[in-house]
């Protein structure tokens, strides 16, 4: 499962670390949710005590700049997932409720807009919806129907 991502890094001359392998395990595990930056860190951490804040962060911006992992600002602070298509350009739908994601398969970035930023040099774009997913809404009509 990681094994594009170790790819990725030895192609932009990275050295495969044992807490570089590890970070990269662990968060294979959130393609489907974004966790917290700090979750991260303190797994790693309890990993590998003697690793600082400022390396783990600092893999995490490399591997986000890398396409390794995508990222997002939130109110409680900055949040990752392990890239889930490391072939197509996407974007996601975000469950309010429980957090799941949802890749868009289409882009939205038309050629409108490049019309409007004529001149301008675009280098990357994020498309984010949010809402509550079909699962949760599910449930919420079944509680509400209980009641």
């Amino acid at each position: 499962m990681i094994d594009e991502a170790l790819g990725i890094l030895r192609r932009n001359n990275y050295k495969v670390t044992k807490q570089r392998q590890s970070m990269l395990e662990y968060l294979s595990n959130f393609q489907h949710h974004f966790i917290e930056v700090t979750q991260v860190d303190a797994y790693l951490r309890q990993l590998y005590p003697g690793v600082s804040h400022n390396t783990i962060y600092r893999n995490i911006e490399d591997f986000t700049r890398m396409g390794i992992l995508e990222a997002i600002n939130r109110p409680t602070g900055k949040c990752v997932k392990y890239q889930c298509d490391f072939q197509n350009h996407h974007h996601h739908f975000i469950c309010k409720k429980c957090g799941r994601v949802q890749e868009i398969a289409v882009c939205p970035f038309d050629e409108q807009v490049k019309q409007q930023l004529a001149g301008c040099t675009i280098e990357s774009h994020v498309f984010e919806i949010y809402g509550i997913c079909a699962q949760c809404n599910a449930r919420l009509k079944k509680e509400t129907e209980r009641s």
